[in-house]
């Protein structure tokens, strides 16, 4: 096959959960960001080379800036332009209320989950826009329906940082819309991972399953489906969206 028909994606955190989910993109050479768990990276790495396409691992923390530019660099050697970005990566800084927030854990969620995300589509913008001679390409940010509820009780500095994502998407879907490129994000609701068990409640997911209309957790394959869309020519004139993948929460 063609190499033009092999459009690179970054998948941000994607050694697992969505990340992992989302990395399985069928016609991509796929780079795969992990900021800890190697093994786990490379297993999925490994799952898409069997499957013929052409993957690497590469290790990086979305807080440092120097770790983003070294994700694009080798991304870009290893497979080439890059067409596509998933910004998955994310940490929640653990279940707490308002009135007992930790500043340091506020402080690495926010650097994660909102200068990450921001400077990662900087280099993407920087390699993708017609003004800068690239060729499009498209964005799309993993964000959370807690935006939108507000995460009381829990995690209303998480809901915060994913607020900033909703509207970092809007403000860049439309500055980069005559470039060639579409952003979009994508809000899962309670969805089955394992980041409620890292966050000492394994069984959230489903004793929560009564809030949500359609009686269940998603799936990390339901949201990687809303993901892998919105990259994808049907939605071509599709920019500036927050797709809700919720279960009618």
């Amino acid at each position: 096959m063609p190499a033009k028909e092999h459009p690179v994606a970054i998948v941000t955190g994607g050694s697992r959960g969505i990340g992992a989910a989302t990395a399985r993109i069928n016609g991509y050479y796929v780079a795969v960001n992990f900021a800890a768990n190697e093994a786990a990276a490379h297993g999925v790495v490994e799952e898409l080379v069997a499957a013929g396409a052409k993957a690497v691992a590469i290790q990086g923390d979305v807080a440092k800036e120097g770790d983003i530019l070294r994700l694009f660099e080798i991304a870009e050697s290893e497979l080439g332009p890059i067409r596509a970005l998933v910004n998955n990566a994310g940490i929640t800084g653990g279940f707490s209320r308002v009135d007992a927030i930790d500043a340091t854990a506020l402080s690495q969620v926010l650097s994660v989950n909102i200068a990450g995300t921001i400077l990662c589509a900087r280099e993407a913008v920087r390699r993708m826009s017609t003004r800068h001679n690239g060729h499009g390409g498209a964005i799309v940010n993993i964000s959370s329906l807690a935006a939108r509820t507000g995460g009381a009780g829990e995690w209303v500095h998480y809901a915060a940082s994913k607020g900033a994502v909703n509207t970092f998407t809007i403000g860049l879907a439309r500055e980069v819309a005559g470039e060639g490129i579409r952003v979009n994000a994508v809000s899962p609701g309670l969805i089955d991972t394992d980041l409620h068990a890292a966050n000492g409640a394994p069984d959230r997911p489903h004793r929560l399953s009564p809030t949500i209309p359609m009686r269940r957790p998603g799936t990390v394959a339901e949201v990687a489906g809303a993901v892998l869309w919105l990259l994808s020519e049907a939605a071509s004139y599709v920019t500036g969206a927050i797709l809700e993948v919720g279960g009618g929460r």
